[in-house]
């Protein structure tokens, strides 16, 4: 194989703020959710909290993204389909693949009115992330951006769970699942409980592929399962043929595989910012799983490396965090 893991992804410059409850309700969104905006919708929210001096920190993101820069850094060989504008934040955003190792084949940049997206990520005192993305250029991303090669020579082929929003995206996502071989496993993280809600059926039909890992927190999990609460919904993972990987914040993740229940608690850390802490913990495991970690032991170490990113301001580590938390697996 050529590459370890492929992921299909949105292309987001992120800024982060820490703001309190009261802003959010001002600017009308609603706590710990992610909705979707246009560049009109952002520009007033942008001048309040200049006005305000919020405290901030800006870095190219996406869910997928930050899985695969946490992967890469660890030492996994990752490719990323995704769509940028040829501006400055798209410059921007590819040249930080490049330093993180992630390698970016096919359509990078075209002529377009849209610039790259943003996702102004909003973190309140109790560490919760709120998130207002404007896609940009990134909702056309679309079968024709694709290295189909790249992608089927990947152990694992990783879908970003926002690609269900745009149609030009979730083509993307089924134009791959036809071709994709048998060897490339197949994993999708579910994003958030109001997007499954939402766009049930397109996830269901991502689903029917044959779909061999999922990533989620328990409010996704009881949204896909569609039962009343995380107990019945684990009853219900336990007679899914794909293995369920459910974090639970501080009260750890627990991993469902062939009708058995893996059980990994979580590190006592004092939590600084959630944001980003699923997309380590995805890119964590994936990256342990193929060095042939158990599954314990891939929760273990996930749970591990989502804490490190928990009790710092960002949702990613620097080079030499990374590098610490890897030695960490090795010496497991």
């Amino acid at each position: 194989m050529k590459y370890d893991i492929s992921a299909l992804g949105n292309a987001l410059v992120d800024t982060q703020y820490m703001v309190d409850h009261e802003f959010l309700s001002e600017i009308g969104l609603e706590a710990d959710s992610m909705t979707l905006a246009t560049p009109e919708e952002h520009a007033p929210i942008i001048k309040k909290l200049e006005e305000m001096g919020a405290e901030s920190v800006s870095d190219c993101g996406g869910s997928a993204t930050n899985s695969l820069v946490a992967a890469a850094n660890y030492g996994s060989n990752c490719h990323h389909v995704c769509r940028v504008a040829d501006d400055k934040d798209g410059n921007k955003y590819l040249e930080s693949l490049q330093i993180a190792g992630v390698k970016h084949i096919g359509v990078s940049k075209e002529e377009s009115d849209l610039p790259t997206g943003k996702c102004l990520i909003f973190v309140t005192p109790d560490a919760k992330r709120t998130m207002s993305s404007m896609l940009g250029i990134s909702a056309f991303l679309g079968p024709k951006d694709i290295d189909y090669d790249a992608v089927q020579n990947s152990k694992i082929f990783y879908i970003e769970g926002y690609m269900v929003t745009s149609d030009e995206n979730f083509s993307a996502v089924t134009s791959v699942l036809e071709n994709i071989g048998g060897d490339t496993l197949k994993a999708l993280s579910l994003s958030d409980a109001g997007i499954v809600n939402g766009f049930k059926d397109k996830f269901k039909e991502i689903e029917s592929f044959g779909i061999d890992m999922i990533f989620c927190n328990d409010d996704e999990a009881v949204a896909f399962a569609g039962t009343e609460n995380l107990e019945k919904a684990i009853d219900f993972y336990k007679n899914q043929s794909y293995m369920i990987a459910i974090t639970k914040g501080s009260e750890g993740s627990i991993i469902i595989k062939d009708g058995q229940e893996i059980f990994s608690p979580a590190v006592s850390i004092t939590p600084v910012d959630t944001n980003g802490a699923g997309d380590m913990y995805a890119g964590s495991f994936m990256h342990a799983y193929l060095k042939g970690h158990s599954l314990q032991e891939c929760a273990e170490f996930s749970n591990y490396a989502s804490s490190k990113v928990v009790e710092t301001f960002g949702p990613r580590l620097t080079p030499d965090g990374y590098a610490a938390v890897s030695n960490k697996l090795r010496k497991s």
